[in-house]
């Protein structure tokens, strides 16, 4: 693995930023130099790395210079402006924004499904949207054993997905609520405290939404399955930052519950959590703040032809964003 590497976190105050900077020290990345960089508002502001606070520095096209490889977490405008003068500087970037995600030059990875990737790279390798990569944690080993044809999905996304604002936004109208003050909301269009809004991304002609979009046409990527389809409803819960989602998928082989079972345990980066005998299954306040998603509510779909459906968690700003991205770098070190 590559050594005294000089990495840079673009967005490094927002929510994923701060878990980023938080997981490289954790996985005990091989940062020889750290450098953060956000809007110029965040000048002077510092966060916590081994130990010490590393100042926050103003992102401009001239930030890359010495830099082996950076981690952008701002929003697909700025990826757009920045990653390519990131590139030409000679920095490999990992970037967690849609802009560069359906890009045929640009691999989009899960590491766990398609870590090989990583290395047909061109200077910019795309992390997957959050919703997508828990699902896939599960659904594709099921489609490696019995090749998934589709599926039908309905998702439960954590606040977090939006931003630290919106989980400032749901903090506040809890306390609003309970205090019986008016309910104050800048982030969502309508109150998302005690509330679910089947809203997530803007609208398309075909009536989803880019978020619902993104499992079918971030999947066939991920998974090199062109076939792949996916019927999903993307809703914005009051969680602070696990997502979860419901699946029902559809197998071209035969599959039975305990097959499946077998496989997801062995599946990497997954927990099986399925007891309901004892109430045990996966639950997004215990999956926050955990690196692994985790599966349960597994069985026989009674509505589709070699159907399973089952239910999957995982922490938006790590597996999600975070994790992913230093997962991405970690295999990214490893090439010669």
């Amino acid at each position: 693995m590559k050594q005294n590497l000089h990495v840079a976190v673009v967005g490094a105050t927002g929510a994923v930023g701060v878990e980023m900077i938080k997981t490289l020290e954790r996985r005990n990345y091989p940062v020889g130099r750290l450098t953060l960089l956000a809007s110029a508002r965040s000048v002077g502001r510092t966060l916590p790395f081994r130990g010490e606070e590393v100042p926050v520095q103003e992102l401009t096209k001239e930030s890359f210079k010495g830099v082996d490889i950076a981690l952008f977490s701002a929003g697909g405008g700025i990826s757009k402006e920045f990653a390519p003068a990131a590139v030409e500087a000679g920095c490999v970037v990992v970037d967690n924004s849609s802009a560069f995600r359906m890009d045929p030059e640009v691999p989009l990875v899960v590491p766990e499904i398609n870590g090989a990737d990583v290395a047909k790279h061109k200077g910019i390798i795309a992390n997957p949207n959050c919703t997508t990569a828990i699902t896939l944690m599960a659904l594709y080993p099921l489609h490696a054993a019995f090749g998934c044809t589709r599926i039908f999905a309905s998702t439960y996304q954590a606040v977090s997905g939006s931003g630290a604002r919106a989980i400032e936004e749901l903090k506040r109208q809890v306390e609003q609520i309970v205090r019986g003050e008016p309910v104050t909301g800048e982030v969502y269009p309508h109150q998302i405290a005690f509330n679910v809004l089947p809203h997530v991304d803007r609208f398309l002609e075909n009536g989803y939404t880019r978020e619902e979009m993104k499992m079918e046409n971030e999947g066939r990527r991920i998974m090199h399955h062109p076939g792949f389809k996916a019927s999903v409803t993307c809703v914005r819960v009051p969680v602070y930052r696990a997502h979860s989602v419901a699946v029902s998928a559809e197998f071209e082989k035969p599959v039975s519950v305990e097959a499946a079972l077998e496989v997801l345990r062995n599946a990497p980066g997954l927990d099986v959590v399925d007891d309901p005998a004892n109430n045990q299954y996966p639950l997004p306040l215990d999956y926050a703040g955990r690196d692994n998603c985790a599966v349960g509510r597994l069985r026989k779909d009674c509505a589709l032809d070699n159907g399973l459906a089952f239910w999957v968690c995982g922490d938006q700003l790590l597996k999600g964003a975070a994790l992913n991205a230093v997962q991405i770098a970690e295999e990214w070190a490893k090439l010669d």
